[in-house]
């Protein structure tokens, strides 16, 4: 019971340290957010506008700014939304011309969706046909799976998602092109279901390449241990001895990669919800970005740096917990 109260304590004390890690790492990526854009050389006022900024008045764009603060240095402007966040408003976005928190409510269900299924995706992929290579080394299937794993490093998902809309949108027709359903239909399961398949698909695919080489490796490695030897000496099965002898070791390393993988997770997401117009959190990060648009642009990057922490926070305690060898530390 001592030992139990100590490990717990171990990856309590991991949990409070990276908590208050978190906080000033939040902070700065907030403020160097309005810096970058500070440094921007769009003017916000023609994102707001549009094309009617071109016959506005002078003074109508001079009122405008104005009302939305634009004419504030960054420091201010900073200052504003800071103390805003510590009352609890975000701020409204100029680019959505509503408030941030509302626009996050709207569209971060939709990204953890697309998200967690793609993560799915990418995890079953990579155990499938890593422990397949790694039980049958060089064999056809081991060869194939390496060679296409390290062929696929190099491509960026918005590649993916350009050919997979070419075979299986434009092509054979089987998924529909965009969107979250067709025009004019209602947001049914159905719906959701049919316009998910191919945006997730791609972004599980996209991360696939790391995780099933790496799952390949590490089983290769654990198949060499004394623990596995050991038990083919005493005349365990193949499947046995791979399965539940030696995959077990392998996925520790493997839940460590897949925190690290969560910005690369973040990043596909941003680029497969543009190409797909994904009504996702992700998505708006690009709308915010060309609209210079400073509450949307530090509320999202900080949304994003946290899922980047706590993904990483998440597979250490998992590992922390699933091998009591391993120390807590942080």
């Amino acid at each position: 019971m001592n030992g139990r109260t100590s490990r717990s304590r171990e990856i309590g004390m991991l949990v409070a340290r990276r908590l208050a890690f978190a906080v000033p790492v939040l902070a700065v990526v907030a403020v160097g957010v309005f810096l970058l854009a500070a440094a921007s050389p769009f003017d916000p006022i023609h994102q707001y506008y549009g094309v009617d900024v071109f016959s506005a008045t002078e003074a109508d764009l001079a009122a405008t700014r104005a009302r939305l603060g634009l004419d504030d240095g960054v420091f201010q402007q900073l200052g504003r939304w800071l103390s805003g966040v510590l009352s609890g408003d975000l701020g409204t976005s100029r680019s959505f011309r509503q408030p941030v928190a509302q626009v996050v409510a709207e569209r971060l269900p939709w990204t953890l969706l697309l998200v967690t299924v793609g993560l799915a995706v990418a995890v079953v992929l990579a155990l499938v046909a890593g422990v397949v290579a790694a039980w049958r080394q060089g064999g056809l299937f081991d060869r194939a799976v390496t060679a296409v794993g390290h062929a696929m490093e190099g491509i960026p998902p918005f590649v993916l998602a350009l050919v997979a809309i070419a075979v299986f949108a434009l092509g054979f027709r089987w998924l529909p092109v965009a969107g979250l359903t067709d025009p004019g239909m209602p947001a049914t399961v159905d719906q959701v279901a049919r316009h998910l398949v191919l945006p997730a698909l791609v972004l599980g695919v996209s991360q696939t390449p790391w995780l099933v080489l790496h799952v390949r490796g590490s089983l290769l490695a654990a198949l060499g241990e004394d623990h596995v030897a050991g038990a083919r000496a005493r005349g365990l099965g193949e499947a046995t001895v791979v399965l539940r002898h030696a995959l077990p070791t392998a996925l520790l390393p493997f839940v460590t990669l897949m925190g690290t993988r969560i910005p690369e997770l973040v990043t596909g997401a941003v680029l497969v919800e543009t190409v797909f117009s994904w009504p996702g959190i992700a998505e708006a990060v690009v709308t915010a970005a060309l609209a210079v648009d400073f509450p949307m642009l530090a509320a999202l990057s900080v949304l994003a740096t946290a899922a980047v922490l706590l993904g990483s926070l998440l597979a250490d305690v998992a590992v922390a917990l699933a091998d009591p060898r391993v120390v807590a530390d942080g």
